[in-house]
C-alpha cells in the first residue's frame, strides 16, 4: 500500500475539515429522517396487533354463537322430552310413575330456562365484542391510514436523499483517503465523543465553534498561521480559522450540488 502524502498542515486542515462538511452533511441527510423509521416500524407492529385483536374477537364471536346454537339444540331436545313424557303420563299406572314423570318434565323444563338464560348471557357476550370490534375497527382504519402517510413520508425523503447519501459516504472515503492514519482516527475518535459530530469546528466571535469557552487571542493567531493543528482545550475538537471555513464552506456546496 502506497504511502499516503505528508502535505502541509494547511492541506491537512482543509482536508480534515471538507471531510467533516461531507460527514455533517450526511448526518443531515439522516436528521430529516429522523424517527421516521421507527414510528413506521412502532405503526406497522400497532396495526398487526389490532388486526390481531380482531380476529380473535371475531373468532370468540363464532365460538359464542355455536355455544348459542348447542343451547338452541338442546332446548328442541328437552321440548321433545317433555312431549314425550306428557304423553306416558297419561299411560301411567299408579301416582308413582305419573310423578317420577312430572320431575322428569320439571327437570327438562328448568333445563330450558337455564338454557335461556345462557343464551342471553350469549347474546350480551357477542353485542359486548361487537361494539369491541367495531371500536377497534375504527382504531385500525386511523392507525392504516397514519402509517400510509407515514411511510409515503418516509419513501419520499428515501427516494430524494438516498441517491445523495451514498454519493457523500463514497466522497467521505475518497476524502478519508487523502488524510493520514493518525489524523483520521483522532477525527473520528472525537466524532464519537461529542453528541453532534462536529469534530473539527472553526472559531467563531472568539470561541471554538458551538461552544461559549473563549480561545486566547494568541492560540487565534497560531490557529490563522496554519502551522500545526491545534485542538480546543475543552472539548478536545480541531479547530480551523473562521477563512479557511468559509473558504472549504463554499467550496463542497458546490460538490455537494453536483451530487
Amino acid at each position: 500500500m502506497a504511502a499516503k502524502p505528508e502535505g502541509s498542515v494547511e492541506e491537512k486542515l482543509r482536508a480534515l475539515y471538507d471531510l467533516q462538511l461531507i460527514d455533517s452533511r450526511v448526518d443531515e441527510i439522516r436528521n430529516v429522517r429522523g424517527e421516521l423509521p421507527l414510528e413506521v416500524e412502532d405503526l406497522e407492529d400497532e396495526v398487526l396487533g389490532l388486526k390481531t385483536r380482531m380476529d380473535k374477537l371475531k373468532s370468540d364471536v363464532e365460538t359464542v354463537n355455536y355455544e348459542i346454537t348447542a343451547k338452541k339444540n338442546l332446548i328442541e331436545e328437552s321440548k321433545v322430552l317433555i312431549k314425550k313424557y306428557a304423553e306416558q303420563q297419561k299411560n301411567v299406572r299408579n301416582s308413582r310413575e305419573f310423578n317420577s314423570l312430572s320431575k322428569e318434565v320439571e327437570f327438562q323444563e328448568l333445563e330450558i330456562q337455564l338454557a335461556e338464560k345462557n343464551i342471553k348471557e350469549f347474546k350480551a357476550q357477542i353485542e359486548q365484542k361487537k361494539e369491541v370490534i367495531a371500536s377497534t375497527k375504527e382504531v385500525l382504519s386511523e392507525r392504516e391510514t397514519h402509517l400510509k402517510h407515514k411511510k409515503g413520508e418516509l419513501d419520499a425523503i428515501l427516494a430524494e436523499t438516498e441517491k445523495e447519501e451514498s454519493a457523500l459516504l463514497k466522497k467521505s472515503e475518497e476524502f478519508e483517503a487523502k488524510i493520514d492514519e493518525r489524523l483520521t482516527k483522532a477525527y473520528k475518535r472525537i466524532r464519537n465523543n461529542v453528541k453532534n459530530g462536529l469534530a473539527v469546528v472553526p472559531i467563531e466571535r472568539g470561541a471554538s465553534g458551538g461552544s461559549f469557552f473563549t480561545i486566547p487571542p494568541q492560540v487565534q493567531v497560531e490557529i490563522a498561521s496554519r502551522k500545526k493543528i491545534i485542538t480546543d482545550e475543552h472539548s478536545g475538537r480541531i479547530l480551523v480559522d473562521p477563512t479557511l471555513a468559509e473558504e472549504e464552506l463554499e467550496k463542497m456546496q458546490k460538490l455537494f450540488k453536483k451530487l
